[in-house]
């Protein structure tokens, strides 16, 4: 078994380039693994609250290809979810269309000539 040591910010994927599928698969099972043991669950466990088996469980923490649902499953369980936040698609706006949205907003309150005709005739 191989071990990788890096030194990495949350958001920067690039040293993903270094390692195999097998390699992530292995890393991605010793999360697992490493979650589970910690908030002291069992294999059993986590597998019936996840709906899964828990030879599916074991296929994971061993590094092996499991469906992505499982794995949503036993992520979930954990009360791991904030793993997937990398995934989540934020739209940027432009500076130009920024600025152009803000000419746009008012800037101050002012009566309709309406009002104003209606308040001058009223003594």
């Amino acid at each position: 078994m191989q071990y990788y040591l890096f030194s990495y910010k949350m958001n920067d994927l690039s040293y993903t380039n270094s390692l195999s599928d097998a390699a992530l698969l292995q890393q991605v099972g010793e999360f697992i693994k490493t979650r589970r043991v910690a908030q002291n669950l069992s294999q059993d466990e986590v597998a019936e609250r996840a709906a899964i088996s828990r030879s599916t469980l074991s296929l994971l923490e061993r590094g092996e290809n499991i469906a992505l649902r499982n794995l949503l499953k036993i992520l979930r369980v954990l009360d791991a979810l904030y793993v997937l936040e990398q995934f989540k698609v934020v739209n940027q706006i432009s500076p130009m269309l920024l600025a152009k949205e803000d000419e746009k907003k008012r800037k101050r309150a002012y009566r309709t000539n309406t009002q104003r005709d209606k308040d001058d005739w009223e003594w």
